[in-house]
């Protein structure tokens, strides 16, 4: 029996008019995208946007340019360490060793700087660079620095080097990890869209009051009330 009739039709109508939009914004409207997948690129692409720390940190590996070390750093497999020895070398370092692990001398700023580079270069989706650069995948060249940076931190801190290697760590983790995860995602602005942000956030908070107060209304049409 319905209590309310007016508002039991009124809370049909719009959980009926939310699934409806809920259709619409799964369909491919979007450049082939449906609503969740453009938002969900959009918010990855403003997230890269903010995470551009490779110019700043630029300053702090030049500060180590002066600072040589010598150091072994040990690789998951013979090939891993291969291939991060002729990156080490093109880095200015020397890099000799066998099996899977390589003794390691040179600039450390220069290493750093190197990993910088290369960083950025991912960073804006230059992968064919580093492709052309080493003869390997892009994926694969960031992810022998982020072993190459991982090792070296541990190495500096066991010389008691702590400066230098919290210095490896921040590049490590806001340059090398941040150009690997976010491969392939264009940087935006949170600014050059901030219209379009603003807009998903009120259409959010609208919509899921919406869904709310369809529900309410129609519960109560139906004559259900919450009492003590």
């Amino acid at each position: 029996m319905i209590a309310n009739k007016k508002e039991f039709g009124g809370g049909l109508i719009m959980l009926v008019a939310f699934f409806v939009v809920l259709f619409l914004m799964f369909q491919p409207m979007f450049s082939g995208h449906n609503a969740m997948q453009y938002l969900d690129n959009l918010y990855n692409s403003i997230s890269k946007g903010s995470v551009d720390y490779a110019p700043a940190l630029q300053a702090d590996a030049d500060r180590l340019k002066a600072v040589n070390v010598t150091m072994n750093l040990t690789y998951g497999s013979e090939v891993e360490a291969e291939q991060s020895a002729a990156m080490l070398t093109a880095s200015g370092a020397r890099a000799e060793g066998s099996g899977t692990t390589l003794t390691v001398n040179g600039s450390l700023g220069s290493i750093l700087a190197a990993s910088l580079k290369d960083s950025n270069l991912m960073y804006h989706n230059k992968g064919d660079a580093l492709m052309g650069q080493y003869d390997l995948e892009a994926r694969r060249v960031v992810y022998n620095w982020w072993t190459t940076l991982g090792q070296i931190d541990k190495a500096l801190k066991k010389q008691k080097k702590f400066e230098p290697a919290k210095t490896t760590a921040t590049i490590r983790k806001k340059a090398v990890e941040a150009a690997y995860n976010y491969y392939g995602v264009e940087p935006v602005h949170i600014m050059d869209k901030a219209g379009l942000v603003a807009f998903s956030l009120v259409f959010y908070v609208i919509y899921t009051l919406w869904y709310g107060f369809a529900i309410l209304f129609l519960f109560e049409g139906w004559g259900l009330r919450l009492s003590h």
